[in-house]
């Protein structure tokens, strides 16, 4: 029979927030997990000791961060009003469920003023990594980098034309040493270098009046408009992030690449061994940074430029020991000089190319010369190719879409990382920053749990246990419903 609707909200129960929470929550298992003292001992010099109000305890505000990031809330007014109605955000914080929830003018107040021009977003994130170094959930032996767009808060319709004085990229001053090097060897006169006196050149480039930081964006596959980058290098064994860095869209990926993988090296003491890289790092720079660090490179294939109707550039052979190209009539094309952008140019026998019937196919000079031009790096470029051909550089390759993509597509579905949630290079810096740490310490709260229950089931002997048996005798592993987890033993 049908019994009449008995409204019993109005009830008075004896409840503990501890009872409301389910036991497989994802924040029960971070704070199982996860320590996050060392929050409030790396913001301690930005409170006073002895005056003012008192002030709400930093890890409550960054955890608050945390709960955005992990559950893809859209704003911070709207993660207030989260708060006020779930019971696991309020149990994650320590709130009762009677006590106020923090404004979001709170954090916001906070992020302008008191961490603002602080690295308080890398320590957080450099903790967690230490903290998964410590657990031995880092490998450190493979990493993987790739980069991704956010699309800047800014509209791509608002914009200035300025002209930008361009630069010149670092590794500039090596390769001059370099193209000096070898012109000498082969008896060439120093180039003149008269850049010091002459004007730097200039492009101009669509600078955002909404958002000045973000760098417009134009690649082909692409979207068009005002964007960031964010390139991260994550670990092989279970694309746990280990750096991120924050650039405008129009940056190449290339650039900031050395440096970043330096700074990971050091500031975690990882003895990498090998890196993977997609074809946009494919450089001669970048291809001799990855060797110069002893370290075995696999990058993508990207197909060259080819005029339809005419040889591939692969079709001339480099004869390394006569330093010298063979063309695909059996002609030797010398070399000539090294110029000024780090090529060395070999070029063939007008007399001989004249009469060849294959010219039609190779040149369309109008003295019938043909110029091949090579890199002073093109050997590092070469030994990296070799290596994405080898046996273990197709099985390196291939964890390439497993890690760094999957990490990047997880962030964008789960985290919400399409967008950039604030405007200029530091805050979405920032962003990125946390984003990370929490998508780092979600997998290691499920990789810890995973663990945990390996352990367990050693203990005890079983090789095959029920979701009901694992949440019964360990609280914290997170398994899913109507599933059976095998484990086997070490």
């Amino acid at each position: 029979m049908l019994k009449p609707a008995y409204p019993a909200q109005t009830e008075l129960e004896m409840v503990t927030l501890e009872q409301l929470v389910p036991k497989d929550h994802l924040l029960r298992l971070l704070d199982q997990h996860i320590r996050f003292d060392f929050i409030r001992e790396a913001t301690q010099h930005l409170y006073c000791e002895n005056n003012g109000r008192p002030a709400i305890d930093p890890v409550v505000l960054f955890k608050m961060l945390f709960i955005v990031y992990l559950f893809g809330i859209r704003s911070e007014r709207r993660l207030v009003k989260e708060i006020e109605v779930n019971v696991a955000y309020r149990w994650f914080l320590g709130f009762r469920l009677t006590d106020k929830v923090p404004d979001a003018s709170t954090l916001s107040q906070n992020r302008r003023h008191r961490f603002v021009g602080t690295d308080i977003e890398q320590r957080i994130f450099d903790g967690i990594v230490e903290q998964a170094i410590e657990h031995k959930l880092i490998g450190g032996r493979v990493l993987y980098t790739d980069s991704t767009h956010l699309k800047a808060n800014a509209n791509k319709r608002q914009f200035e034309v300025h002209q930008v004085e361009q630069t010149p990229a670092a590794y500039l001053a090596e390769l001059d040493a370099a193209i000096e090097a070898d012109r000498a060897a082969a008896g060439k006169k120093p180039l003149k270098r008269d850049d010091d006196d002459a004007a730097p050149p200039v492009k101009e480039v669509k600078v955002s009046t909404v958002d000045p930081d973000a760098g417009f964006m134009a690649r082909d596959n692409k979207p068009t408009g005002f964007f960031y980058l964010d390139h991260r290098t994550v670990d092989g064994v279970h694309a746990l992030i280990v750096d991120t860095h924050v650039t405008p869209g129009n940056v190449h990926d290339s650039q900031p690449y050395l440096a970043r993988l330096d700074r990971v090296m050091e500031r975690f003491d990882l003895a990498v061994g090998a890196i993977g890289l997609d074809a946009g790092y494919f450089t001669p720079q970048i291809c001799k940074g990855v060797l110069d660090r002893g370290l075995l490179g696999v990058m993508g294939y990207k197909r060259p430029t080819h005029r339809e109707g005419y040889f591939y550039k692969r079709d001339y052979r480099y004869d390394a020991a006569q330093d010298c190209y063979c063309c695909p009539a059996g002609e030797v094309l010398p070399y000539r000089t090294t110029n000024r952008l780090g090529y060395r140019e070999y070029v063939s026998n007008p007399g001989l190319c004249a009469d060849c019937a294959l010219r039609g196919q190779c040149t369309q000079s109008r003295n019938h010369q043909k110029l091949v031009p090579r890199h002073l790096w093109e050997g590092f470029k070469e030994a990296i190719n070799a290596n994405r051909l080898s046996d273990l550089g197709k099985r390196l390759y291939a964890r390439r879409k497993e890690t760094v993509e999957r990490s990047f597509a997880d962030a964008k579905e789960l985290h919400g990382h399409r967008y950039a949630r604030f405007r200029g290079l530091g805050k979405v810096q920032a962003q990125c920053l946390l984003s990370a740490a929490c998508q780092n310490m979600k997998k290691m709260a499920l990789l810890l749990a995973r663990k945990a229950a390996a352990l367990l089931a050693k203990i005890l002997g079983q090789a095959l246990f029920t979701v009901d048996f694992a949440r019964y005798y360990l609280p914290m592993a997170l398994l899913h419903e109507n599933s059976r987890i095998r484990l086997v033993s070490a």
